[in-house]
């Protein structure tokens, strides 16, 4: 719920609902059921806090996200640490498979480009 509310990206509508979805976290009673539940929330919603950090068009968004991650560090280093990890294992994985997916592309395009020229007819 949180990590699709947070990584809006375009329009006002959206930017409206990462604002207000960010806003929860200035709420006591929202941020101690979160705290009892961050094994199972932070997870979820930290690459969503990744992604709006790293280039949310909206420096409010970008503003109440940066605030949210620095409570979620304070609240619990090791749990952060780890998510973090697994975000830059993930990232690296995705890097990976895009790399892998070009290089495979670029391949097909050279085979499809000598063939092609392999069945050319010159007319003079």
């Amino acid at each position: 719920m949180f990590a699709s509310w947070t990584s809006s990206t375009s329009a006002q509508g959206q930017r409206k609902v990462a604002e207000r979805t960010l806003f929860l976290w200035n709420n006591d009673h929202i941020v101690s059921l979160i705290a009892q539940n961050r094994s199972v929330i932070f997870p979820i919603i930290f690459e969503a806090l990744e992604r709006n950090i790293q280039g949310h068009w909206n420096q409010a968004v970008h503003g109440l996200t940066v605030n949210v991650r620095k409570m979620f560090l304070e609240m619990d280093s090791e749990l952060f640490e780890e998510c973090q990890r697994q975000f830059a294992e993930k990232e690296a994985k995705s890097k990976t498979l895009q790399e892998q997916r070009e290089l495979a592309w670029k391949r097909l395009e050279d085979v499809a480009a000598r063939a092609a020229s392999d069945d050319m007819v010159v007319v003079n």
